[in-house]
């Protein structure tokens, strides 16, 4: 929205000049004059690069982008065939040649009911204006941009001389696995059945061979 301070320097400015018809300079000026200025600094423009009068009013508000009609904390200028004046958003009444004076700060405003036409300028299409006094402002120190990304072909960093020595994971040993192919011990084999009686087969030693040198057996 523009701002309000912006409009009221500007009428505070020329405040108590004089009527003067047809007037565009800050030396004085006439209720459409006034109306003009007010249009133009509204909409970011110079206030004295161009000024209306009631005739073409409707098309150069329209031009600034004015809409029919009223709104609350809006700029409304209000005007008829013969006069105009200007209410500021916060309700400030503004004009020029109203009881026989030049430009003032008061006077009826735009809801005079002598108006014929009314039309007031939105917010979103207004200038903005410098934040007054005491508004927190955000400022922004350094650089807020995000990191660069890791390069990836970049050297790896040197080793740190006064870094301890890594630790080592201690793995366990283990166990060979069982050979498939070794026969069972005895205490792998299964126990007989009960009431089975146990066989066990004597131990037959092995004879030495015989000496080399010694006569064969007779044949019988």
């Amino acid at each position: 929205m523009f701002a309000l301070v912006t409009l009221m320097t500007l009428v505070n400015q020329v405040s108590g000049t004089p009527y003067i018809p047809g007037g565009n300079t800050s030396a004085g000026t006439d209720c459409s004059g006034l109306a003009s200025w007010v249009a133009n600094a509204a909409v970011g423009r110079d206030p004295y690069s161009g000024r209306f009068h009631t005739g073409n009013e409707e098309s150069a508000l329209l031009a600034r982008g004015f809409k029919y009609g009223t709104a609350p904390n809006a700029l409304v200028i209000g005007w008829n065939r013969g006069h105009t004046a200007v209410t500021l958003p916060d309700g400030t009444p503004v004009s020029s040649g109203e009881g026989g004076r030049g430009v003032k700060v008061g006077g009826g405003g735009a809801y005079q009911k002598q108006f014929t036409h009314h039309m007031y300028l939105p917010a979103e299409l207004a200038a903005p204006g410098p934040a007054p006094a005491g508004d927190p402002t955000i400022v922004t120190i350094g650089n807020t941009d995000a990191p660069p990304p890791p390069d990836p072909f970049a050297p790896p960093p040197p080793p740190n001389p006064f870094a301890p020595p890594p630790v080592e994971p201690v793995v366990a040993e283990l166990p060979p696995p069982p050979n498939p192919f070794a026969p069972p011990s005895v205490a792998e084999l299964p126990p007989p059945p009960l009431g089975q009686p146990v066989i066990v087969e004597p131990a037959i030693a092995e004879l030495p061979p015989p000496p080399a040198d010694a006569p064969a057996p007779a044949a019988i």
